[in-house]
């Protein structure tokens, strides 16, 4: 099983190199448009009032380029703009992508410059792009797949579509995973971040916190500056990017791994991913009730 996919997914991320720059450049785009409104707005915050007055606080900082009102705000920016039940069926969505007997022209609304997280012992950036995503996930469903337990649910904050599902492989076994949907103003998915469903792999310590709402859980999605912005767009090249890859190491993992896909993809293969499905699937463990 493991020769075929790890074949499947080169072949994938080959594909998705050429499909994510048309990506890049409808994102390079619109960043274009922004940046053009932006200098406008720059220019009527400059402006002095008529009445000679300094309205401005000279003694209160301004926020971090993360935070909200910066330039790059982290998802926690954001608050939902469609209901639990869109962000429920959006994720579960996602999951016909990949399974092999859904609609195979079944696919959720990806932003532009989408983004597949899946932590150790899977081989984190899986996907980077709309049209890369999607044809990566359509090349995997060569390999007969079935996800028919699926747990999906809309949450009030970011991420707003968690899922608790059981991947069954040819063979028969089943895989549990845990995945989370970030999406923006747009109802778009622009993060999707996935673990093994089993206690020593889960985002937090406290494997009792089932959708991961807890003070102790460590996820990339909440972390990645510029995913808060209405549109959710980041900036791989960006300084915010690059000023909070300093201080954060999983960002800066992040960013390495998106510099070269393919390239951090193999060299993860090679190091320690070759056991991951019989690993991460824990194929005599229950996944959650």
């Amino acid at each position: 099983m493991n020769r075929r996919i790890v074949f499947l997914l080169c072949l994938a991320w080959a594909i998705a190199l050429f499909a994510c720059s048309a990506d890049d450049d409808s994102a390079s785009d619109s960043g274009q448009a922004d940046d053009d409104d932006d200098s406008d707005d720059e220019l009527d915050d400059d402006a002095v009032d008529d009445d000679g007055d300094d309205d401005g606080d000279d003694d209160a900082l301004p926020p971090e380029c993360y935070e909200p009102g910066g330039d790059e705000p982290t998802s926690r920016n954001l608050t939902p703009m469609f209901s639990s039940d869109y962000y429920a069926q959006q994720s579960s969505l996602y999951f016909d992508t990949l399974d092999s007997g859904a609609d195979p022209l079944a696919v959720p609304e990806y932003s532009v410059l989408v983004a597949r997280w899946e932590w150790p012992p899977w081989l984190k950036l899986t996907g980077l792009g709309k049209t890369g995503m999607i044809w990566i996930d359509r090349i995997l469903r060569l390999y007969p797949t079935s996800i028919p337990e699926r747990d999906c649910r809309g949450f009030d904050e970011q991420p707003f579509g968690r899922c608790h599902v059981v991947f069954y492989y040819n063979d028969g076994e089943p895989c549990p995973i845990y995945e989370e949907f970030t999406f923006n103003d747009l109802g778009e998915i622009t993060f999707i971040e996935a673990w093994s469903d089993l206690p020593e792999f889960f985002p937090t310590p406290d494997f009792g916190d089932v959708w991961a709402q807890g003070p102790d859980v460590r996820r990339l999605s909440t972390a990645v500056p510029g995913l808060g912005k209405p549109d959710g767009l980041i900036d791989l090249d960006g300084d915010c990017m690059r000023q909070v890859a300093g201080e954060n190491e999983d960002v800066a993992d992040f960013l390495d791994h998106a510099a070269d896909p393919l390239v951090s993809w193999i060299m993860d293969y090679l190091a320690w991913g070759r056991d991951s499905f019989s690993v991460g699937c824990g194929w005599t463990r229950q996944c959650h009730e």
